[in-house]
């Protein structure tokens, strides 16, 4: 889940999307957020053990992983985050920067459908990367096996410039854009904008998909706790969504998804290693 500023409905959309995804099969967020700038700790009805209680020296297995994944309630069952369920005064979890670290996370924990919540703004990301001639975030995440790239914006006027920017940014580098959904969450009641339109239809033959997330007051008011609580048009939309996100997986890959290679460890990341006998998750990485 990649966003093109900052306050674009990440972590919303990443939460809407894994509840429809859940209908399928078992999915999961990632919260790569630190404990005080993310919303996840304070939203699953039931909190597991938190990121904090996997070992940070050592592998991991599959029953640690899934115990520290927490609960939350969806349209056609429970789904889960991985997030830092410390308390506020605790000192900052150190988590890993490297993609590939979080994708051993899943393949840990045998989800099928995992979504990550970065925090990174697309165009910033692409620029400053190639600017340093380095690999950013952003096309780190893009390289993972079977990722579908979900790049989230305001459904307002600076909303759709910046997501105009991230588009450009990312087409000048050569990421792909033709399996991207461009998911556009409504700030408020009332009609879209026409330059908000205007946007989506000139983004539609770029790419995937383009899917309009609708304002609820539930959301507004308790972000995606009780999720099982959201309106009606806001579960059309999330199905919607996962099928989008389906579509360009199958279209890219095949259908049925063939399962995801297990990760080989990461000797700078000893904080994401799991064990080798572990299977990796069968399905899609947002």
């Amino acid at each position: 889940m990649l966003g093109a500023s900052g306050g674009s409905g990440r972590s919303t959309v990443s939460g809407l999307l894994a509840a429809s995804l859940s209908t399928a099969g078992s999915a999961i967020v990632l919260d790569t957020a630190p404990r005080l700038a993310s919303p996840w700790p304070a939203w699953p009805a039931k909190p597991g053990a938190g990121l904090a209680s996997l070992p940070p020296d050592e592998p991991f297995t599959r029953a640690q992983v899934q115990a520290a994944a927490s609960e939350l309630p969806g349209p056609g069952g429970n789904w889960h985050v991985l997030t830092d369920h410390q308390e506020w005064h605790h000192g900052q979890l150190s988590l890993p920067s490297a993609p590939a670290a979080w994708y051993q996370l899943a393949s840990g924990g045998g989800w099928q459908a995992v979504v990550a919540d970065t925090t990174h703004p697309v165009a910033h990301d692409i620029v400053t990367a190639r600017a340093g001639r380095r690999t950013g975030q952003t096309a780190a995440w893009c390289s993972l096996p079977f990722a579908v790239p979900v790049l989230c914006a305001l459904a307002t006027g600076p909303g759709v410039a910046a997501l105009q920017t991230a588009v450009k940014a990312a087409s000048a580098e050569g990421l792909p854009l033709q399996r991207t959904v461009v998911a556009l969450s409504v700030p408020g009641e009332g009609r879209l904008p026409p330059p908000v339109k205007a946007a989506a239809t000139m983004l539609q033959p770029q790419v995937s998909a383009v899917v309009t997330v609708p304002f609820d007051s539930h959301v507004r008011g308790h972000g995606m706790a009780q999720a099982d609580r959201l309106g009606r048009r806001t579960y059309e939309a999330g199905a919607a969504l996962a099928a989008a996100v389906l579509d360009a997986a199958h279209r890219a890959w095949g259908h049925p998804l063939p399962a995801a290679p297990v990760p080989a460890a990461l000797p700078d990341a000893p904080a994401a290693s799991v064990s080798p006998n572990q299977p990796a998750p069968e399905g899609v990485l947002t």
